[in-house]
């Protein structure tokens, strides 16, 4: 699980513009990356323009700033809309390594079918934070392996729930997850700082967690059922 501060995070920008090149989402870019399902990303954000907060408190989104993230309630799903910092946890990979990424563990909270720790390199999936006073993502449905429509600059992506991060803080996902939107998977310099809506079905299960295509098969399904029921 990594925490990218504000200072680093400016840092890395003002090397890119003296360099003369911008990431992707900040040059107006289109991603390469194809619309996952047949839901798309403006009829699953029209049902998510109000937010009904379940959560006790708001999380923060890095270190640096201040909580203004709430955990919303709708039929059938939680979501909230937050950065995207980059978790390069995991099976140690060419991408992901101590090497590329300075906060790397090993482990993710869920595990593959086999056993190891996820791939983050290869495998969509985002962090929820661990349970809290602020909110405990169990009692409502969220598990290891549930389904989540990760939705950026109109693209949707479907990943599963892989890791937990700190008690404080939301708005992280895998390399996968992020290079997939378009996103600068750059474990220590790359994400997104705002913009990103996470839409996590309840009760659901992806099986083996390791899939993406059986990810994308389940999440289309629960993205038309969360359309018609809200």
């Amino acid at each position: 699980m990594r925490i990218r501060t504000l200072t680093l995070a400016a840092a890395s920008g003002a090397a890119l513009l003296a360099a003369g090149v911008l990431p992707a989402s900040a040059s107006g870019a289109t991603p390469k990356s194809a619309q996952e399902g047949t839901v798309s990303a403006a009829d699953l954000l029209s049902k998510v323009t109000s937010c009904s907060q379940i959560s006790n408190g708001k999380y923060r989104t890095d270190d640096e700033t201040s909580a203004t993230i709430p955990v919303c309630g709708k039929n059938g799903a939680v979501f909230w809309k937050a950065d995207m910092d980059i978790d390069c946890d995991g099976q140690r990979t060419s991408n992901c390594n101590e090497n590329a990424d300075p906060w790397y563990q090993d482990d993710t909270a869920f595990h593959q079918s086999n056993g190891k720790p996820l791939k983050a390199d290869s495998l969509p999936y985002i962090v929820v934070p661990s349970s809290s006073s602020i909110w405990k993502y169990s009692s409502y449905g969220i598990k290891g392996g549930g389904v989540v429509a990760v939705i950026y600059n109109n693209k949707v992506e479907y990943a599963v729930v892989g890791d937990t991060g700190p008690t404080n803080i939301i708005g992280e996902a895998s390399y996968a997850t992020a290079k997939a939107l378009g996103i600068d998977p750059d474990p220590a310099t790359g994400g997104a700082d705002s913009g990103v809506t996470y839409i996590l079905f309840k009760n659901s299960t992806v099986s083996p967690i390791e899939s993406h295509s059986a990810a994308v098969s389940l999440g289309d399904q629960l993205a038309k059922q969360f359309l018609q029921n809200n």
